[in-house]
């Protein structure tokens, strides 16, 4: 079966949003997201790794550090197009490049460019021989923009847990959401 691959958009001035909004968009973008976290299922440790990667993620969107909505439903083995378990967490595009840079930094054991890696289309082996080994500074490129590594911080933790907060009280009643756990006393930590 052949599916259909429109051109891409090259130019905003073509875009019939530019006419209608003060801001520039692509009307084609993205805006929801799906991260399908795999295992497999006979093996005990990959499956609690994935476990326990989907209640961090609950806890941080808990406490306000972005939106992200693991499905309450962990497959234990293959589903649909799914070849092993797994389990789903939708986001926004509002909050993709906070959620997909956390699953990237915290998927275990691994690191970048060679297993912290995503790929658009086929993926290509890396010659990793003409990287550094390890680097204590942070990459900021340009930081006199002022953006990414160098940029200051845009909400405070106070701001972050009051987001949090509601997100959750909007999603209690949604039964597909998975729930966060309750934050610990300050006694218990």
């Amino acid at each position: 079966m052949s599916r259909w691959h429109p051109e891409p958009q090259t130019d905003l001035k073509q875009s019939p949003l530019v006419a209608n909004y003060a801001f520039l968009s692509v009307p084609s973008s993205v805006r929801e997201w799906h991260f399908h976290i795999y295992f497999h299922q006979n093996n005990t440790e990959e499956h609690q790794a994935a476990l326990k990667l989907r209640d961090s993620v609950l806890r941080l969107r808990r406490d306000g550090a972005f939106v992200a909505v693991p499905l309450w439903r962990v497959n234990t083995g293959p589903i649909g197009p799914h070849p092993v378990g797994s389990y789903e967490i939708w986001c926004p595009s509002e909050t993709f490049s906070a959620v997909f840079s956390y699953m990237c930094l915290n998927r275990g054991n691994l690191r970048d460019h060679e297993h912290r890696v995503a790929w658009l289309g086929q993926s290509y082996a890396l010659d990793l021989t003409t990287l550094p080994v390890y680097s204590e500074e942070l990459p900021s490129q340009y930081s006199a923009l002022r953006l990414g590594y160098a940029a200051p911080p845009t909400l405070s933790i106070e701001d972050r847990l009051k987001i949090g907060t509601n997100i959750e009280t909007i999603l209690s009643a949604d039964k597909e959401a998975a729930k966060a756990p309750p934050r610990e006393s300050k006694g218990t930590q």
